[in-house]
């Protein structure tokens, strides 16, 4: 499971996903220094590191490495989430608890990947559209997790 990425490597990393191209520490480089003042060699670092730990691989390009990003930052987002969920004790009150944080918006877009989910499983039993019904452990955890909605 991945760690969180540190803030100059979440830097680094957000301009290699938004960029969704092979990078160059020097592009990185320009881009940062228009936010704050930093060094070549500290990009340089940062890059290399995120090599090592596999979030970049890299391939030599003249007298430079060009850096690609290995996963999608949804990928990156929803391996955090799995793993903050998976230890809880009570998975089901952590995600009620989850839930209730979200949005309108992000509720929406919930649903959405809910039906997105079951189209592509369609052997799951719930009806496609609708969002699971609780278990009796999820109606116990709701109430732990806050009560009535």
């Amino acid at each position: 499971m991945p760690r969180q990425l540190g803030e100059l490597e979440d830097a680094v990393m957000t301009r290699v996903w938004q960029w969704n191209r092979p990078v160059t520490v020097r592009e990185v480089l320009e881009d940062l220094q228009q936010e704050r003042s930093i060094a070549y060699t500290t990009v340089m670092t940062v890059m290399d590191n995120l090599h090592q730990k596999g979030w970049v691989r890299r391939e030599v390009s003249g007298r430079a490495y060009r850096y690609t990003a290995v996963s999608t930052r949804a990928a990156y987002s929803a391996a955090l989430m799995n793993e903050a969920w998976s230890k809880s004790d009570n998975p089901a009150a952590a995600l009620v608890a989850f839930f209730g944080m979200m949005s309108p918006e992000q509720r929406v877009a919930l649903n959405d990947a809910v039906r997105i989910v079951q189209r592509d499983n369609p052997e799951d039993p719930e009806e496609p559209g609708e969002l699971p019904q609780p278990s009796e452990e999820g109606r116990a955890a709701e109430g732990e997790a806050g009560g009535e909605r």
